[in-house]
């Protein structure tokens, strides 16, 4: 088993860690399928130590048709801790509340195929953010916000899998959350990833979509029952050294269980296991997630 081969198994791994591979089309530095209930929620003026957790495991690559590709005893598992440091002020802006963060993962991912196999572990890529928060009713909430991706995780042109991806990334997104304690609920990330060149590979990532949604009931004791999931779509095509690179879209869809449970002492935890499903020039698996919030 080559590297080559294991790169086009490790293809479009989990966007979630921002690890990267050395196919990198259908890769995405996006955290995919972080957010759900409280997506658009931001809490009171203060520090916040947000803490995502994510458990990420395939045994199937899919091509630019969605059909399997055959690679023999193929499996991926990644792990993921990634450390969200927010700060709502109170300083006023259109109407709302200016809100910054910082988003620091620590990433392990693991690449198996026809026998061999390779892993990584470190730091992965940086996010740097600011936005406005505003609260338009007790139910009803959102937050306009521009992040920074920044290249510093380890990345190595000639190694198959890496936890950095190399390159800047520039990802504006709205979000949107109606929270009702004893009845509906919704959440939505709605957002967009416009990607740098690698300077090492000449390559350079299509513009993506990706939608984190949520649904569910309020219970009326804290907890929130509910599905949620993601869409995500590659909207333009890769590019290398100036060139198209066709049929290369990535493309995912996933739902499952969710549940959200606020404690009624200022800290929250949502979980959710979520499916993927359609997926295209991905790879095709099942990721856990669990967020708490915690003041700080």
């Amino acid at each position: 088993m080559n590297k080559s081969t294991l790169s086009l198994a490790a293809l479009a791994l989990l966007g979630a860690t921002t690890a990267s591979f050395a196919t990198e089309g259908g890769g995405s530095s996006y955290p995919i399928g972080a957010e759900n209930h409280l997506a658009g929620a931001a809490p009171p003026p203060g520090v916040y130590v947000l803490e995502y957790v994510n458990v990420y495991s395939a045994d199937r690559v899919n091509d630019g048709q969605g059909r399997a590709v055959p690679v023999p005893g193929f499996k991926v598992k990644a792990n993921a801790a990634a450390t969200r440091i927010a700060w709502v002020t109170t300083t006023p802006v259109m109407g709302g509340q200016l809100v910054a963060h910082a988003i620091l993962p620590l990433v392990n991912v693991k690449v198996s195929a026809a026998g061999q196999s390779n892993s990584a572990s470190g730091l992965g890529d940086v996010s740097l953010g600011t936005g406005v928060a505003w609260h338009h009713s007790p139910q009803l909430h959102s937050v306009l916000a521009l992040d920074l991706v920044l290249p510093v995780g380890q990345y190595d042109a000639a190694e198959p899998v890496n936890i950095g991806r190399n390159y800047a990334a520039l990802q504006p997104a709205y979000l949107v959350s109606r929270i009702d304690p004893a009845g509906f609920n919704a959440d939505a990330k709605i957002g967009m990833s416009f990607n740098r060149t690698n300077k090492d590979t000449g390559y350079r990532s299509g513009t993506e979509l990706n939608i984190d949604y949520a649904l569910g009931w309020g219970l009326g004791n804290g907890w929130v029952l509910g599905v949620g999931g993601h869409l995500y779509q590659q909207l333009s095509d890769d590019r290398q050294h100036g060139e198209t690179v066709a049929g290369n879209k990535g493309r995912s869809y996933a739902v499952g269980p969710n549940l959200k449970y606020d404690s009624g002492k200022g800290w929250f935890i949502t979980a959710k296991l979520s499916k993927e499903f359609s997926v295209r020039s991905r790879t095709e698996g099942t990721s856990f997630w669990i967020k708490t919030t915690i003041p700080f």
